[in-house]
């Protein structure tokens, strides 16, 4: 990556547009989304841009100086001169506020994404200004994946996290949200039935439990394909995303551990005892000798591995094989004893 994706807060800063035409405008509807102290640089303003000083949303400089930029959380530049965008580059520069001049990458310290807004959840999707057009179409993709209200379920969940620590016991947190954002709640709410979902949600807090949550701890076994991360199954994906801890097969690609669940425990598998190669049988052992109950565990193992037995140390494991016919990349999912 040339670039590093971050969110910048924005409360309580200033974000400084210069211009006063079509351009400043659109960088001011979109500083409107967040609750920063917007300033508009520019001699004269459009009938929009005026309209938003009058109305109290923004603020008018008409001289540009380096004091402008001072303190400022961002500054967008878009007179239509390309002498005044540089001077104003220049300008923000020297007081080292970072700065998109507009259609100018070159010129450019931060870029603008295409946003997927359900405040607080925003999603932003960028492509180094190679490939907007992508980026679009991305963004369209996952506009139609998100219901609209989503993100009013999110904040209803920063509302409660302090009840939830306060309620569920700490190694059950994760289960409990996955219960909101995955479960019955986020299915509910997506119907339009937020009432019931909050009030389900709520009731769940206060007795300190996650609903329906009797399912003892779950072993995935993957087998990750030579072609890497881009042939693993959508449900393998899933269940690194779910994983709690992950044990590895010495030597398997980066990629692949691209896609989990990046606060996950990772370990690498034993390969032996000195006398060569352990079988699985001995190596699930160890692997469920790390996992505690209630875990979500994912062994990746490098290459398709041989079958499963059917229980290790105690654990009952399933062995379900992919089908012939799937796309290459196969999970063994072993939903486990408590005792894992």
């Amino acid at each position: 990556m040339k670039s590093f994706p971050m969110f910048i807060r924005t409360t309580g800063r200033r974000v400084v547009i210069v211009g006063g035409g079509e351009t400043a405008a659109q960088k001011a509807r979109l500083m409107l989304k967040t609750d920063a102290e917007i300033v508009l640089v520019a001699p004269d303003l459009d009938d929009e841009l005026a309209g938003l000083v009058a109305e109290g949303l923004a603020r008018h400089e008409t001289t540009l100086t380096a004091a402008c930029f001072d303190n400022a959380a961002m500054a967008f530049v878009g007179t239509g001169c390309p002498g005044l965008d540089a001077s104003a580059q220049a300008l923000a520069r020297a007081v080292r506020c970072p700065v998109n001049v507009v259609d100018r990458p070159e010129m450019c310290d931060i870029t603008t994404p295409a946003l997927v807004d359900r405040d607080p959840v925003v999603i932003a999707i960028g492509s180094e200004g190679t490939a907007p057009v992508l980026t679009r179409e991305i963004k369209v993709a996952l506009e139609t994946m998100l219901a609209p209200r989503l993100g009013a379920l999110a904040a209803l969940a920063g509302r409660l996290r302090p009840a939830v620590a306060q309620s569920i016991p700490q190694d059950q947190r994760r289960r409990f949200w996955s219960w909101v954002f995955r479960g019955a709640p986020r299915a509910a709410w997506d119907r339009g039935g937020e009432r019931a979902a909050s009030a389900a949600i709520k009731q769940a807090v206060q007795e300190g439990r996650v609903p329906g949550d009797t399912a003892p701890g779950r072993l995935s076994v993957i087998d990750v394909p030579e072609g890497g991360a881009d042939l693993l199954t959508l449900r393998a994906v899933r269940r690194l995303q779910e994983a709690d801890l992950i044990v590895t097969d010495a030597g398997l690609s980066a990629e692949v551990l691209e896609l989990a669940r990046r606060d996950a425990h990772r370990l690498t598998a034993p390969s032996g005892d000195g006398s060569g190669v352990w079988p699985a049988e001995r190596r699930l052992a160890a692997i469920a000798a790390e996992a505690g109950t209630d875990r979500q565990v994912v062994w990746l193992r490098a290459g398709p591995g041989a079958a499963l037995p059917e229980e290790v140390s105690g654990v009952m494991v399933e062995h379900v094989p992919m089908p012939l016919s799937a796309s290459p990349g196969s999970e063994s999912a072993s939903p486990c004893a408590a005792t894992l």
